[in-house]
């Protein structure tokens, strides 16, 4: 096993990114975003995927990524995660790319894409359901030579994508939503529970598309168990947020002359927080790791990390949700934010429950 401990690299990338974030992304612009009609942040996403290349960690600088790994990608997610950010990063930065990684890169078209979305120019997004599971089946839509017929719904970050990835008839294909003038692609946005990840649903209706893969299945499975595990750390920060704010305010709000956070019930709920934050590094780490060296133990990892991560990040954030009193519950506070993101981010890739599921296969311990 790797050393799972934080690299010198991985500590200076993340105070980049936690300043960046501290600068550009307040909970308050945040807030505000998600009740205008605009909620992706054009101008954070440039900052961070173009100006600070992050968009290209896990490209090969060979087709003008940084050449990173998934290691240096879940510190940036952390840090995403705390901030609550809304940005295309998860779905692009590595989803879509890892499904095109999972392609023939020497043919031009995928190179061409790769490159596109390494430079944060232009943003991708796979054409499923957020909630489809690394091992899940899905629906497909119906091809017809180069053009697609169909429909998706709940897609993340398809209101934001210049280019979707679209599974039809077992084969991969990218599709320009620029087509949209001509009402062959059209994007509709979807109710979401968490408004700094919108969803929306895709129509084709004869959409020109490029063929990128003869076989969609096993690069669609690498994107989505790649997304399923660095979605442990997103929900890592996130979980690490809501702890140290709670902390802070439980310290400084008084009552009855003294500390709220003194109060031997409050002290043993953020002790046992804090516990399952450290075991959510773990396995948060563990799961970044197994990917970045492409360890055959990495589907496991991923749903031991999910079947963690996704229920600890809801705890932590009702918690904080309840240890700040009644502030908690109001719009202008953020901590509706975290639990939004939280609930989200837990039916997203998979439940708990069917990463369970996963693992008692993958481990031969199926239920009796």
């Amino acid at each position: 096993m790797s050393d799972l401990l934080y690299s010198e690299t991985e500590d200076e990338l993340r105070s980049a990114v936690r300043s960046l974030l501290a600068d550009r992304c307040d909970a308050a612009a945040v807030i505000a975003r998600t009740e205008s009609g605009e909620p992706h942040d054009s101008e954070l996403w440039k900052a961070l995927g173009t100006d600070m290349g992050l968009a290209g960690l896990l490209v090969p600088e060979a087709l003008g990524g940084q050449g990173a790994t998934h290691r240096e990608a879940a510190v940036v997610l952390e840090e995403l995660g705390r901030a609550v950010a809304p940005v295309p990063y998860l779905t692009s930065a590595v989803i879509a790319t890892e499904v095109l990684l999972g392609c023939d890169s020497a043919r031009p078209e995928v190179a061409e894409l790769l490159s596109v979305l390494a430079s944060g120019r232009s943003v991708g997004a796979l054409a499923l359901p957020l909630s489809t599971a690394p091992d899940a089946a899905y629906d497909v839509v119906r091809s017809e030579g180069e053009r697609l017929h169909g429909r998706i719904t709940g897609v993340a970050d398809a209101a934001a994508a210049d280019v979707l990835l679209v599974v039809a008839d077992g084969g991969l294909y990218a599709v320009d939503t620029a087509q949209s003038t001509e009402n062959a692609v059209v994007v509709e946005p979807q109710t979401a529970f968490d408004l700094t990840r919108p969803l929306a649903a895709v129509t084709l209706t004869g959409a020109r598309a490029r063929a990128l893969h003869t076989d969609a299945a096993p690069a669609v499975r690498r994107g989505l168990l790649s997304g399923a595990g660095l979605l442990a750390s997103e929900q890592l920060g996130l979980a690490d947020w809501c702890l140290t704010e709670t902390v802070r305010y439980t310290r400084e709000r008084n009552q009855f002359n003294r500390p709220v956070g003194s109060f031997q019930a409050l002290k043993h709920r953020l002790a046992e927080l804090w516990l399952e934050t450290v075991n959510a590094r773990a396995a948060a780490r563990n799961a970044a790791d197994a990917l970045a060296v492409d360890s055959a133990e990495a589907p496991l990892a991923v749903a031991l990390a999910q079947a963690y991560c996704a229920p600890m990040a809801v705890h932590a954030a009702e918690e904080a949700l309840q240890l700040h009193g009644g502030i908690g519950m109001t719009w202008e506070h953020p901590v509706h934010l975290y639990l939004k993101r939280a609930k989200s981010d837990s039916i997203a890739l998979g439940t708990a429950g069917r990463h369970r599921e996963a693992l008692a296969e993958l481990v031969d311990l199926r239920a009796p």
